[in-house]
């Protein structure tokens, strides 16, 4: 995506949970909590990678981008596939994408990223004058 900006990666955390299962410290159900509502985003919205489940790896993870922002309105806390991504990115001044990755097989899934996109400018809100 061209204007993304203040982007946050969770690698780390990521990495730390994953070394927590892998010690036994975590269990399966801890981690492989996907709720439907996220797994139907998957399928739908969802954008296939070339990372294999760290907790199964039976098949690629899949990443699902949800967006959250006042300007969006009713279309805040929904899943949102690429093209729409950029097309939002042209018409609202900011809002903010959670990229989670989701295994569809074994319901793993984890926060991998953050970002803002939009414009950057606010766009200007309609003024009444007095006595209207």
């Amino acid at each position: 995506m061209r204007n993304q900006r203040q982007v946050v990666d969770y690698a780390l955390q990521r990495r730390a949970l994953l070394a927590e299962f892998h010690s036994g410290r975590v269990s399966t159900m801890d981690v492989c909590d996907a709720t439907p509502y996220l797994l139907r985003a998957a399928k739908f919205h969802g954008q296939s990678s070339e990372t294999s489940c760290p907790v199964c790896r039976k098949e690629a993870v899949t990443l699902v981008s949800w967006v959250y922002g006042d300007e969006l309105k009713h279309v805040a806390g929904s899943a949102r596939g690429p093209e729409e991504l950029e097309r939002m990115a042209n018409l609202f001044a900011e809002f903010t994408v959670y990229v989670v990755e989701v295994c569809r097989s074994c319901r793993w899934n984890h926060l991998v990223q953050s970002y803002v996109l939009g414009t950057g400018t606010p766009h200007p809100h309609s003024r009444r004058t007095a006595g209207q």
